[in-house]
């Protein structure tokens, strides 16, 4: 189930106390998980893939999202997650596989094809239109790709 900080009226509450604790090294511990190929990981992995100095604090943060309903653990002691939410900085990535890209970029490269494409038919001819037409897919593509890499700089790790 993923839950969307939207206009859903269904959860509100539990989505702020999420939205307000999943912060930190909690978000990052949340997203390792959400990159993990099965979904699931043990202390000692997140901790050394996330640099944490002690498992203590992988086992914190884990705990953290636990009481949260995001990860269960299993039986064999790794943590597995269980709900997929989108608040906070999640909201602007989606997922391709096992990774989390933004959502931009899809507007970005789709774009830039069609900007090439354009340039590949057209070429630079000097008219109005063809002024105009490049104008606006370079200051598309511009905007869409700084806002890219921007969100993408702003991922947890």
């Amino acid at each position: 189930m993923v839950w969307e900080n939207s206009m859903s009226s269904e959860y509100p509450s539990d989505l702020a106390i999420i939205e307000s604790q999943l912060k930190g090294k909690t978000l990052q511990v949340y997203w390792y998980l959400l990159g993990a190929p099965s979904h699931s990981a043990g202390v000692r992995e997140i901790q050394r893939s996330l640099n944490f100095s002690s498992p203590s604090i992988a086992v914190h943060h884990l705990d953290k999202l636990q009481n949260l309903g995001l990860v269960t653990k299993k039986g064999t002691g790794e943590y597995v997650l269980t709900e997929e939410v989108k608040v906070g900085l999640l909201r602007f990535f989606t997922r391709v596989g096992r990774f989390l890209v933004p959502r931009y970029l899809f507007y970005s490269v789709w774009l830039s094809t069609m900007l090439f494409t354009y340039l590949l038919l057209y070429g630079v001819t000097g008219g109005l239109h063809n002024f105009f037409a490049l104008v606006f897919g370079i200051v598309g593509c511009s905007v869409l790709w700084f806002e890219t890499i921007r969100l993408w700089r702003e991922k947890p790790f």
